[in-house]
Order: structure tokens, then sequence, then C-alpha cells
């Protein structure tokens, strides 16, 4: 999902809005002849994430720039670790310090923060899963994030997966059909390899919808006795989703219901930037 045309993409952007029209202050103080050093290094313990946007902002903004990993997506750390060094010309590295540290940092949170979802459900069958609560532009890099995180991505866009929520309901039934038959309706209109899943709010809804044949019912804010209720209910007929408002206090016992997936929109939305660093060593001629 996360291709080198996207990573490019992302990280050109940041680098054209961070230095329009070059580094002013680098150009100005550094001789172009000088030579960096410079080392990732962990502040706290985390999960990393980001090896390849992280090099991107160095190599993109000089092909010189020589980046080399320490540590590998998906792998933890401990304070005092050093992730990766990065040697080359010392303007352009000061250059792109900034956005890749903000890559880096913000990747390696969600990925932290995911390995903690998922740590408390790994006892249960239960998949932690993302939302389309992103930033806007940055959903691969961050969806990647959660992967190497330990967790699982949810529809990457609205164009991947039928997903019906109540008012999608509400405009079938206005016209005239039960949910049922307007659920049976929609799907016979689709390709045999689209995925369709519908929400519901309450145990009363669940019949109707699991007699459409739909593959995913998720539960929205159910109660922990809802959510097992819903479970013994669809019996295996379809996958059971559990969301709204799962957090880590709460994974655990929403995961010992028997739900298969629990979509958490905290992963994206609230995960802080884990506190990395790169220390810089500069070398003139």
């Amino acid at each position: 999902m996360l291709t080198r045309a996207a990573i490019d993409r992302v990280v050109s952007a940041a680098l054209e809005e961070d230095a329009p029209w070059g580094d002013l202050t680098s150009e100005t103080l550094i001789p172009a002849s000088a030579t960096a050093r410079a080392a990732l290094v962990a502040r706290v313990g985390g999960v990393f994430s980001g090896a390849a946007v992280f090099a991107a902002a160095f190599t993109l903004t000089d092909p010189s720039i020589v980046v080399e990993q320490r540590v590998a997506d998906g792998e933890r750390f401990a304070l005092g670790d050093t992730l990766a060094v990065v040697t080359g010309p010392a303007r352009a590295v000061l250059t792109a310090e900034r956005i890749g540290l903000n890559f880096v940092q913000r990747m390696s949170g969600i990925a932290t923060l995911t390995s903690r979802y998922v740590a408390e459900v790994a006892h249960t069958g239960a998949r932690i899963v993302d939302t389309r609560k992103t930033t806007p532009g940055l959903r691969a890099i961050e969806r990647q994030a959660v992967r190497d995180g330990g967790g699982h991505n949810h529809r990457f866009s609205l164009s991947d997966a039928v997903m019906a929520k109540d008012n999608h309901l509400a405009v079938l039934t206005a016209q005239g059909m039960s949910v049922t038959q307007a659920l049976e309706s929609a799907i016979a209109r689709l390709p045999h390899t689209t995925h369709v899943e519908v929400e519901v709010d309450r145990l009363d809804q669940i019949d109707a919808v699991l007699a459409a044949g739909v593959g995913t019912i998720m539960l929205d804010n159910f109660s922990l006795d809802d959510l097992r209720a819903g479970v013994s209910r669809i019996a295996g007929a379809a996958q059971v989703e559990a969301s709204g408002g799962v957090t880590l206090d709460t994974v655990r016992a929403i995961a010992e219901t028997g739900v298969d997936v629990i979509s958490v929109g905290a992963l994206t939305h609230s995960a802080p930037s884990l506190d990395l660093g790169l220390d810089i060593r500069i070398e003139t001629a």
C-alpha cells in the first residue's frame, strides 16, 4: 500500500512546504563543503516505523546523502538506541532534518500505540484495525504505521468496500423496501468480490441485516453484554466488528466478548508523536 511513488509525493510536498526557496539559515551559515553525520536516537522506547519515509526526506533533498537504517520497521527499541545514521553534505542534512523527524516521530508514535492495543487482545482472536480518521493526505503513511505496530487496516477508502450506516439505510428503506430487501437489492448490483459491511446500533436490527447475507456486521457503541448477545445471535454467519469509543482501558473486555474485529480511530487520530532526536556532528574541510 505504501508505494515508492506515494512516499516521494508526500515527502516532496513536505519539503517544498518547509523550504520553498531553500534553507536560508543553512545556506548562509554552513560552508558548502561541510559534511555532517547525524544519528537518529531514541529518547524513549517504542516500536519503529517510517524507515523509507525518513530516508526519503534526506535523499530527495540531496541524492548523495546516505541513510543507514539500524532498526527495521516493526522492531522494538529502547531508550538511547540509535535507529539510523545519516551522512552527507551538511547543508542538505540540516534542510531535511525536521521533515525526516516529523514523519518518523509520527509514524513510530502510531506504531507504538497500536502495539499496546494489540498486546491487550493477544489472548483472543480479535483483530485490531484502524479507521478512516487519518490526517488528510497522509493515510497511506499512517496506515503503514498501524501495520508496523501489529495492527491491520480497515478499507482504505470509500472506493474499496460497501459500508452501510444508518443514513444509507434510511435512504434505502424510504423507497418502501424492508432493510433486508434493500440490502439484497444493493448486493445484487455489486461484483461478487465486493465486501459488504453494515453498521447497527441495536440488537433488534441484527436479524434483518443478517438475512441479507452481508459479510460483516458492525456493532456500534454496544455495551459488553450486548456485544456478547450480538456475537451469539450472528453465530459466525458474518464477521462481527465492534466500534465506537474504544480505549486501551476497554479494548481487552471488548475483545473477550468474542468479536472478530475491533476498529480504533484513536490509533491514528490520537497517537502522540514519539520523542526521537537527530544528533548532528558537522565537519568542515
